[in-house]
């Protein structure tokens, strides 16, 4: 089918996904309902990959294959995340945000540009008229992308279980992948979306590199701002007064997985430099006067 808006699909997947994300924030606002959140932003990746597909209409193999990558991605997530929701009931994130308007639709614009920014290598490749054959980026992609989902929805359901079971009510979980990083979920999705990057690379062309910003988007966001610290802020203001949870810490890399007694005895500069182990996630125990 072509061009529709410009070559690349940049302007259509941003129309549609300021709209998608426009009628679920109008839904929330209206009736305060605040568990259709992860569901719209996953959903919406889904919605992209499909549009981008159908209406280039070349169906090569490589678009094919990672749009299908996407979708089960957001699939996956997406369910899980609603039964969750579902299960648990509001969303605590929004505690401040039901009733004042400003900060709700600035998060629901948030959410729009998350997904527009990460989607993009997988818009372009979709928009590409390049059709090289099967490239080792691709298999690499495609492994990435699958160690990657297994992680996360591994780790996704360690911890479900583990907080449903009413013998661990006022515990942090600490079993399966989580005994080897405190967030498992978000170091495999992570690797799955530099997995869909890498995969994307051998139609790239000139500018086209520039998609690199997706996956960039993306860790920045779960190392630095929505992510790691405030998971960190709110489990050290929970914990901070056990001495096990402090040794869990300290013995435990913050995203990649590591043995704890190989990670508890690395020094420090090197968790920092090629772990992530930064001074921002430990804000909860400053606060708390555990650490100065």
């Amino acid at each position: 089918m072509g061009t529709v808006l410009d070559s690349h699909f940049l302007a259509l997947t941003a129309i549609v996904t300021v709209g998608y994300q426009l009628f679920f924030f109008i839904i929330t606002a209206l009736l305060r309902f605040d568990k259709v959140t992860d569901f719209a932003g996953s959903t919406n990746f889904i919605i992209l990959a499909v549009l981008t597909l159908v209406v280039k209409g070349s169906w090569h193999f490589r678009q094919v294959v990672l749009s299908i990558l996407v979708i089960i991605w957001g699939l996956r997530l997406g369910v899980f995340l609603l039964m969750r929701i579902l299960q648990w009931g509001e969303d605590r994130r929004f505690d401040e945000m039901r009733k004042n308007l400003g900060k709700l639709a600035a998060f629901w614009l948030f959410q729009a540009v998350w997904v527009w920014t990460v989607s993009l290598p997988l818009t372009i490749v979709n928009a590409s008229d390049r059709n090289p054959s099967v490239k080792p980026q691709d298999i690499i992609g495609w492994i990435m992308w699958f160690v990657g989902i297994s992680i996360e929805a591994a780790a996704d359901q360690q911890k479900l279980n583990f907080k449903n079971s009413p013998a661990n009510k006022g515990k942090w979980c600490n079993v399966g992948l989580w005994k080897y990083t405190r967030h498992p979920n978000y170091f495999g999705e992570i690797l799955l979306w530099w997995g869909i990057f890498v995969g994307s690379t051998p139609v790239l062309d000139g500018a086209e590199w520039l998609v690199v910003f997706g996956p960039i988007f993306l860790t920045f966001l779960l190392l630095f701002v929505s992510g790691i610290p405030i998971l960190e802020e709110s489990a050290d203001k929970r914990y901070s007064s056990l001495e096990e949870y402090r040794i869990y810490k300290n013995t435990t890399s913050p995203l990649v997985p590591l043995p704890p007694v190989m990670y508890g005895n690395l020094p420090s500069w090197f968790k920092v430099a090629f772990l992530f182990e930064f001074p921002l996630y430990n804000r909860g125990l400053v606060r708390e006067g555990i650490l100065s």
